[in-house]
């Protein structure tokens, strides 16, 4: 099965009222993954699930907030204001569009991947600061007043530009994935060096249905002229914004890059937003988000320098994007607290591979969770949680047991070995060696499996 939440012990934040609930709702959102695979069941699933969905907001989250309140949580006025987003605006919105398109596949898939976001999401971080008593990144959002005054401004712009009537589904939106997405972001920053980071998200088909149609697009496709002509008009549209930057300091554009979901959501993960907005524009999804920036560098994103041809920055990405799709690669999950270490297996293997990426045990759950890999490169020694912790944790899980794991390691120690070999890892591949020895490795692995497949299928 493709789509299933792993459980682990990590999730539970030690207060069994709360955690009993955390898990009905795994529970809930893998049968709904698995009678998405069933189109008579899809519909059904959908409406119970929506109720349950409810039911749970009014009831948990209540139990969740009077839990805060007896250990006086010192932001639980932001952490209610998570809750409220979810049950007042996301959950009507997301029961608005599947009624609206007779629970159409697209519809299926963004109320699927919203709700089993939110939820990973939510209980990893937000969930887990309570019993820390750790202040959440949604302390910094605008005040509520501020904010409307950006929503409707960004309705208004919406309707102007596309003729679109959209609605919203988030104020609170931390980075689920919605579908096929173009992530578009700007860095801005005053004279005193104050910066500001705008994303703007396009779910491919609003691109295509609304500036494609402008721009006379017949192919029903992206292209090279589409996504320049995206590009001004995502800058247009983030400098009718900029005036709730701040009101005092002066704003110059300085840096554009085009990110994939992984980079983008390794953005959203570590800085902190002023407002982080999802709309639903009846022609598809379309997501706002102003971050104060902690930590700018994103690996491997693609930059479009001025100096430079955009359109042929534009074509890399494009080309990318294409080839991923087209060629149906391998998807790799390399796990690794070093940036460099992950940065030079990208850089080695992207060419033949889907390469996401993870800096810890707790990312890496929640990357297998959203999108299982084919094949895992896991850090043996890392601070936290070692590579064994979260391998045993993988083969915990019934849907997740048989996702090959490769350990990554600078030494093959007697002891470290014995350690892991009732967690079934397919093997060592030791970081002293040389690149192309390790892809050649990863490669021949491949080439077995395929091989096995294919004397099966004759046999049979």
């Amino acid at each position: 099965m493709e789509h299933q939440l792993l459980w682990d012990d990590r999730f539970n934040i030690g207060v069994d009222i709360i955690d009993r609930e955390h898990k009905k709702l795994f529970k809930i959102m893998n049968k709904m993954f698995a009678a998405n695979q069933d189109p008579s069941k899809r519909q059904w699933f959908c409406q119970e699930g929506i109720k349950y969905f409810k039911e749970h907001a009014i009831k948990h989250f209540s139990e969740e907030e009077t839990y805060m309140q007896s250990v006086a949580y010192k932001d639980l006025e932001a952490h209610k204001r998570l809750h409220q987003d979810f049950r007042l605006q996301t959950l009507p919105a997301l029961e608005h569009e599947l009624e609206k398109t007779d629970y159409s596949q697209d519809a299926i898939n963004h109320f699927l991947g919203v709700c089993a976001g939110w939820l990973i999401g939510h209980t990893l971080t937000e969930d887990q600061a309570i019993i820390k008593n750790e202040s959440i990144k949604w302390s910094n959002l605008l005040p509520i007043e501020e904010q409307e005054a950006v929503i409707q401004t960004i309705l208004q712009l919406l309707h102007d530009m596309f003729k679109l009537d959209p609605q919203i589904v988030s104020e609170c939106y931390s980075g689920e994935k919605f579908g096929n997405g173009i992530y578009y972001r700007l860095i801005y920053s005053t004279d005193n060096n104050v910066q500001r980071e705008v994303i703007l998200i396009f779910e491919e088909k609003l691109l295509i249905d609304t500036i494609g149609e402008l721009i006379g697009n017949r192919s029903g496709k992206l292209n090279v002229m589409l996504m320049n002509a995206a590009r001004y008009t995502a800058m247009q549209f983030a400098e009718r914004i900029k005036k709730y930057f701040s009101s005092s300091d002066t704003f110059i554009l300085k840096n554009e890059h085009l990110l994939t979901y992984e980079q983008f959501h390794q953005t959203i993960e570590k800085e902190l937003p002023r407002y982080s907005l999802l709309f639903d524009t009846g022609a598809g999804y379309f997501a706002f988000c102003t971050l104060i920036p902690r930590n700018s560098n994103i690996e491997d994103s693609i930059a479009i320098h001025k100096e430079n041809d955009a359109m042929e920055e534009i074509q890399k990405y494009l080309l990318k994007s294409e080839q991923e799709s087209h060629h149906k690669k391998k998807k790799l999950l390399v796990v690794d607290d070093s940036a460099v270490v992950r940065q030079a297996i990208r850089q080695l293997l992207q060419d033949d591979y889907q390469i996401a990426v993870a800096d810890s045990g707790l990312s890496a759950i929640r990357s297998i969770s959203l999108d299982r890999p084919d094949l895992v490169l896991l850090d043996y020694e890392m601070p936290v949680c070692d590579g064994a912790q979260i391998l045993e944790m993988i083969r915990s899980e019934t849907d997740f047991a048989d996702i090959p794991v490769f350990f990554l390691t600078a030494k093959v120690d007697k002891d470290s070995v014995n350690k892991v070999i009732p967690f079934r890892p397919e093997g060592y591949l030791l970081k002293s060696t040389k690149p192309e020895d390790i892809k050649r490795n990863i490669d021949h692995y491949f080439e077995k499996i395929s091989q096995s497949a294919y004397l099966q299928s004759n046999i049979k």
